[in-house]
């Protein structure tokens, strides 16, 4: 792993579906082997060049998610490569049988990725809000569950995939991330990143949301409280080694999610604990409830997923220790 952390984490001006399909396309241009699948959402996703420049290797199953799964498997089984993508919840709760069966349980090769996560669904409301794929994915054995930060991560981690073999789920944004990395990083999946010491508190964040962790640990550097900034991308296998170490050394834990408090990565992160380093231990994310339309700005608000919620919650959990 050779990170290379940004010192600005400014928001990128390119957004994580155009890294997306440029990424494919020079894999593809390289691997005959790589294929595109989506579920009528060529256009959403920004997937019209890839079509274009590879019509014979780009599959719009319509409509149909459960059996675009079935398509990805079948091309797993004949060699190809397979990158199957739709939104979040039709990715997961609708097809989750499919996943489970047809590509994880015959331990084919295929790459599930879910766009739109949580609050970032927005508009299109509670239906298309998903609180709960990554726990659904997580809950699959053998499958590999990430939530990529910024296109510097995506970009490496989609050619890591490439060669790697079984069920992967990636939860994309689609839009203009915050930006975390260096372009040329290089990650290691299942290996959590330090983004900022502390000695007081770990904030563990994922997503969208690890730029409002790093938020809050400069409020509560305000208020004398020094916070450990990790960014969890890899939810199965989580990094166990890496939460041990920040339960012994800073004390307690707060995890920061876009999703259900619930089967995510609290629970991942509570999992790991329990049965190494108990310490007290807070959450961050969707608590029990359906997603709802608006805008995200009002969303991290109205789900209690600012900066400001994480460092109120930080504080509790130190006053526990």
């Amino acid at each position: 792993m050779n990170v290379k952390i940004r010192d600005d984490f400014k928001k990128d001006d390119r957004m994580m579906r155009s890294v997306y399909c440029d990424t494919l396309m020079e894999m593809a241009g390289k691997d005959g082997r790589v294929v595109a699948l989506d579920a009528d959402l060529m256009n959403s996703m920004g997937m019209m060049p890839f079509l274009e420049k590879f019509p014979e290797r780009t599959f719009n199953c319509g409509v149909q998610e459960a059996n675009m799964m079935g398509v990805a498997a079948g091309l797993s089984a004949t060699g190809k490569i397979p990158f199957a993508h739709t939104f979040g919840p039709f990715a997961t709760r609708r097809c989750f049988d499919q996943v489970f069966i047809s590509a994880a349980y015959a331990k084919l090769n295929v790459r599930i990725v879910g766009s739109d996560p949580g609050i970032t669904a927005a508009y299109n409301g509670g239906t298309h809000m998903p609180f709960e794929d990554m726990g659904l994915m997580r809950a699959i054995p053998g499958a590999t569950v990430i939530e990529p930060t910024d296109g510097a991560m995506l970009r490496d981690l989609l050619w890591q995939l490439k060669d790697l073999y079984g069920v992967f789920y990636l939860r994309l944004l689609r839009k203009e991330p915050v930006m975390i990395y260096e372009e040329g990083s290089r990650f290691e999946i299942g290996k959590g990143i330090v983004l900022q010491d502390g000695w007081d508190v770990t904030l563990i964040a994922s997503g969208v949301l690890t730029s409002e962790a790093l938020r809050a640990a400069g409020l509560l550097k305000g208020m004398g409280i020094s916070a450990r900034v990790v960014n969890m991308f890899t939810w199965k296998p989580v990094d166990r080694e890496l939460i041990g170490k920040c339960a012994r050394e800073t004390g307690c834990i707060v995890t920061v999610e876009n999703h259900n408090i619930m089967g995510g990565l609290g629970s991942a992160v509570a999992e790991a604990m329990a049965e190494t380093t108990p310490v007290p231990m807070e959450r961050i994310g969707s608590r029990d409830r359906f997603g709802e339309v608006g805008p995200v700005d009002y969303l991290i608000r109205a789900f209690h997923m600012t900066a400001e919620d994480i460092a109120a919650m930080a504080q509790k959990a130190v006053k526990r220790k």
